[in-house]
């Protein structure tokens, strides 16, 4: 089995902008482009195959017939564990929360979110929300949402390129405008939503807050220091910065400059390309990859190398 490229899917949410489609290429028939789940198999937005054997064929039906490709841990009917985006905030994202795995299934029928953001670029000034200036009870928590009062008690912190933010369930947060970022997260689209900057959906009306679920599920605390610029290791053809490894996945980015092997894994391996362009080959065949582009490769791959000056970052559980 071969890796193959990925098409994903696209979401036009109402704070996005267009640089996934002028820099990235995303194709969209919206004028909006927030979102592309470069690797998907939820239901909200499977990804497509888009080269090889497979071609054409979703995501989630591809781990199904073939569950040895995500991993030896992994069964046909289990949930795919990870989803991969790329999101471009024209505008603030509304402020929100995600639950973790015991309340979500409970309550929603699927797993939490734990999710991280590496920022592939950002607007001067830009900042995002992470969590509380000071502790709060539950019931200023709910006053400070009622009242309109949130963004005073919340921490915003400036953000730079290269900066990576780990986000656990229950952290309150919001991507600020002018950043886009690469999120890699459990699979799952579960999302608590406390303030929206008094928006209106395409319907004309307000959109939907969930303030008794966020309480809950909300730590009404300052979070733990969970950001900023990870070191970086200098190894053969390439720099190396683990940007985040947790039960749920691991994310490291590469900056290649001449080439670099991926040698046999027992674990699907996601390469997304943040930066600059390459080619995955064997030697006799290859699949190239533009920037914004995504490869699978398949557990128990072996022979193939990434060659070429580029950023990748590769997601592996």
């Amino acid at each position: 089995m071969t890796p193959f490229l990925i098409k994903p899917a696209i979401k036009d949410y109402i704070w996005g902008g267009t640089r996934l489609r002028d820099e990235f290429g995303k194709e969209s028939g919206t004028d909006r482009l927030a979102e592309s789940w470069e690797l998907s198999c939820h239901p909200d937005g499977d990804s497509l195959i888009a080269s090889g054997e497979y071609e054409g064929m979703a995501l989630s039906s591809f781990v199904s017939e073939h569950p040895e490709a995500v991993g030896k841990f992994f069964r046909s009917g289990d949930t795919f564990p990870v989803l991969v985006k790329l999101i471009d905030a024209k505008d603030d994202l509304s402020v929100q929360v995600h639950p973790d795995d015991e309340y979500a299934l409970s309550h929603e029928g699927q797993y939490g979110k734990t999710e991280m953001w590496y920022v592939v670029d950002c607007e001067p000034g830009a900042e995002l929300v992470y969590g509380f200036r000071e502790e709060l009870t539950a019931d200023e928590f709910r006053t400070a949402i009622e009242d309109n009062t949130l963004m005073d008690k919340v921490c915003r912190v400036p953000v730079s390129k290269g900066d990576v933010f780990f986000i656990a369930p229950g952290t309150l947060h919001a991507i600020g405008r002018g950043i886009l970022i690469a999120e890699i997260q459990q699979n799952s689209n579960v999302t608590y939503r406390v303030y929206d900057y008094g928006r209106v959906g395409a319907d004309g009306k307000p959109r939907e807050l969930h303030t008794e679920k966020a309480i809950d599920v909300t730590k009404t605390v300052p979070a733990a220091p969970g950001y900023g610029q990870p070191e970086k290791e200098n190894q053969p053809g390439r720099w190396h910065t683990q940007l985040a490894a947790c039960r749920y996945f691991r994310a490291d980015k590469y900056d290649i400059y001449r080439s670099m092997a991926l040698g046999r894994a027992d674990t699907f391996r996601h390469i997304l390309v943040t930066d600059g362009e390459c080619e995955v080959t064997d030697g006799t065949e290859s699949l190239p990859v533009k920037k914004g582009s995504g490869v699978f490769v398949p557990a128990g791959t072996e022979g193939y190398i990434i060659k070429g000056k580029c950023s990748v970052i590769i997601t592996t559980v």
